[in-house]
C-alpha cells in the first residue's frame, strides 16, 4: 500500500530502493516515508526536473520534519541606508549569517528593463543568485508583471478582461508571449560555472484572492486565473525546456480551505502551496495576528497534506518591526507548532522614493534586533549555515 502512494512504475520502485538503501541519509528518507505514508511523496510535477531540482523538492519534504528556513527577500542587494555593498546584509549585520532562502523579483524583465521594479539590476541580480545557491540557500523568484491589455502596472487591475486577452486567441497574446520568452531567457541564464541549472521556486501570480493586482480577486473569473496559471506554467515547461522549477501557488489570506482552493490548477499544476499575510496597526495588540496565522497554518498543512503539497508562509512581516519581542512572541509563537518549509519576509527598502519607510528585517540597532538574534538561535528555524548542512541539492 505504501509502494503504491509513492510510485507508478516497477523500475521506479527498484531504482529509489536501491537509492534509498545505498546511504545512511536516504535509508532514514525511506523510514520516514513509511512512518509518513500519508505525507511524502516523490516527485515535482515536471518529469523532466533536473536532478538538483528533484532533490531540493525531496529535501524540502524531509525538512518538514526538521524546521522552516527563514527567508529574506532583496536580502544581498540592499538595506536600510545601504545599496549594494559586497558581501552585506541587513539580516548578517544583526544575526551573524545569511538568511537560508533568498527571495527575488523580476518584474521590469518584460520590458527589457536594466533593473527590476525596486530598482535591483538583474545582471547584479544573476550574480547574487550564484552566491546563495552555492553557499546552499534555497532561491525563490516572484513575479510583478506589468498589465499587458493597459501597459500599466500589475497593479492596474482594470479592465476585467486582462487574462482573456493573453491567452491564445487574444489581442495580447503575443505580447505576453514574448515577455515569457524574456523570463525563460533569465531564468536559462541561472547555471552554476560548469552549467548546473540553479533549482529555482517560481512563484507568479501570487496574492490571487485580492483584488490588488490585474490576476486577482474580482479581476478575473476562477477559470481564467486557472487558465493563466497552465498557460504559463507549459509555455515554460514544455516549449521553452525549463526543468529546474519548483511551482508555488500563493494565495492571500483566506478564512477556509474552500476559499484557498477556489483557484487552486490542481496537483498536477502546483509543487508548493502557500499565502501572504502582513500585520498591521497597533503593536500592543498582536494576539489577533498570531491567532489568525496560527489558523491559516492549520489548514494549508492539512491541504498541503491532503494534495501531496510542500506548505510555506510565501510572504510575511511587520513594516518597521515596532514591538521588540516580535520575532518570538508574535512570528515564533505563530510558526512553533507548524511543519512548513519556509517562510520569507519581504524586503527592507529603507527610505522609498516617496518618503516612506519599509523594512521587514531588522538592522542594526533596530528596535527588535536583540531579539531577532534570539528568534535566530530557535532549533527550528534555519539561516544559511544550518540550510548548508542540510545538502538541499543532493
Amino acid at each position: 500500500m505504501i509502494v503504491l502512494l509513492l510510485f507508478d512504475k516497477p523500475f521506479a520502485l527498484a531504482t529509489t530502493f536501491f537509492t534509498l538503501f545505498s546511504s545512511r541519509k536516504y535509508c532514514l528518507a525511506l523510514f520516514i516515508c513509511l512512518a509518513f505514508a500519508g505525507t511524502c511523496w516523490a516527485q515535482p510535477i515536471d518529469k523532466k526536473a533536473t536532478r538538483e531540482t528533484k532533490a531540493l523538492y525531496k529535501n524540502l519534504q524531509l525538512l518538514l520534519t526538521k524546521g522552516i528556513l527563514f527567508g529574506h527577500q532583496d536580502d544581498l542587494a540592499y538595506g536600510v541606508n545601504w545599496k549594494y555593498q559586497e558581501g552585506r546584509s541587513d539580516v548578517k549585520d544583526v544575526a551573524g549569517e545569511y538568511p537560508g532562502l533568498f527571495g527575488w523579483e523580476l518584474g521590469g524583465l518584460e520590458n527589457d528593463a536594466a533593473v527590476n521594479l525596486d530598482s535591483v539590476p538583474f545582471d547584479k541580480m544573476k550574480a547574487y543568485i550564484r552566491k546563495g545557491y552555492q553557499a546552499g540557500s534555497v532561491i525563490t523568484i516572484s513575479w510583478h508583471l506589468n498589465n499587458p491589455l493597459t501597459g500599466k502596472s500589475s497593479w492596474d487591475p482594470s479592465p476585467a478582461n486582462t487574462i482573456p486577452s493573453i491567452l491564445p486567441g487574444g489581442e495580447k497574446n503575443a505580447l505576453f508571449n514574448t515577455w515569457l520568452d524574456k523570463v525563460a531567457v533569465f531564468l536559462k541564464s541561472l547555471t552554476t560555472a560548469d552549467g548546473v541549472y540553479i533549482p529555482v521556486i517560481f512563484r507568479p501570480y501570487h496574492e490571487l484572492g485580492g483584488n490588488w493586482f490585474w490576476w486577482g480577486g474580482k479581476n478575473c473569473t476562477t477559470q481564467e486565473y486557472v487558465a493563466l496559471w497552465k498557460y504559463t506554467v507549459t509555455y515554460l515547461k514544455d516549449k521553452k525546456n525549463i526543468h529546474h522549477l519548483l511551482y508555488a501557488f500563493s494565495n492571500s489570506g483566506f478564512a477556509t480551505e474552500q476559499e484557498f482552493l477556489e483557484r487552486y490548477p490542481g496537483n498536477e499544476w502546483a509543487d508548493i502551496v502557500g499565502f501572504d499575510t502582513y500585520q498591521f496597526g497597533d503593536s500592543s495588540s498582536n494576539e489577533p495576528f498570531v491567532k489568525n496565522l496560527d489558523g491559516m497554518l492549520t489548514q494549508l498543512e492539512k491541504i498541503a497534506k491532503d494534495n501531496k503539497k510542500i506548505p510555506a508562509l510565501t510572504e510575511a512581516g511587520y513594516n518597521k518591526i515596532p514591538y521588540a519581542n516580535w520575532w518570538t512572541d508574535v512570528l515564533y509563537k505563530a510558526l512553533e507548532k507548524h511543519a512548513i518549509a519556509y517562510v520569507l519576509l519581504w524586503r527592507n527598502a529603507g527610505v522609498k522614493p516617496n518618503n516612506e519607510v519599509e523594512y521587514f528585517a531588522p538592522y542594526k540597532a533596530q528596535t527588535s534586533a536583540a531579539n531577532f538574534v534570539t528568534f535566530s538561535k530557535k532549533k527550528k528555524i534555519y539561516f544559511q549555515h544550518r540550510t548548508k548542512q542540510l545538502k538541499l541539492y543532493r
